[in-house]
């Protein structure tokens, strides 16, 4: 299923919350952060597209390949992009309880208000887009860097 051509209006609806939610946060952070939650949703597609988006801005592969293990390889990553991906683990995986308050708090020391709020919009919008493209069976491996702009 295509939901861009099915439902166009629910497709732009979360590509504007997207945009959005993104807006001045730094692109590589927010790359890493989509990574992580695809990981984590098994969304194969989102975690080729956003890999490859993250390798054209230049990302090391380093850094994208030691993502799932990043408790091991904390020294790859600064302190904000640890607090962001433990907020990214804590927001996607909600079937363990509450995000832990000493998880929001570190990344609360990390952002500023705004940015955390834009934080966790990304979060959430990645795992709407992890959750359509899980359903809909989006097929890895076809996504050129730049095809879909946001």
């Amino acid at each position: 299923m295509q939901m861009a051509k099915v439902v166009p209006e629910v497709y732009k609806a979360v590509l504007a919350l997207e945009i959005a939610a993104k807006k001045g946060l730094d692109p590589a952070l927010v790359e890493l952060v989509k990574i992580r939650a695809s990981q984590i949703n098994h969304c194969a597609f989102c975690i080729d597209m956003h890999t490859k988006d993250a390798v054209a801005a230049g990302e090391s592969v380093e850094r994208i390949v030691l993502l799932p293990a990043w408790e091991e390889s904390r020294h790859f990553y600064t302190e904000k992009e640890l607090a962001a991906i433990e907020l990214t683990e804590a927001v996607t995986v909600l079937t363990d309880g509450f995000v832990p308050d000493e998880v929001y708090e570190k990344a609360a020391k990390h952002f500023e208000e705004r940015e955390l709020a834009q934080l966790i919009a990304v979060i959430a919008t990645i795992n709407v887009w992890n959750r359509i493209g899980v359903t809909t069976r989006l097929v890895p491996g076809r996504y050129t860097p730049g095809t879909y702009k946001a």
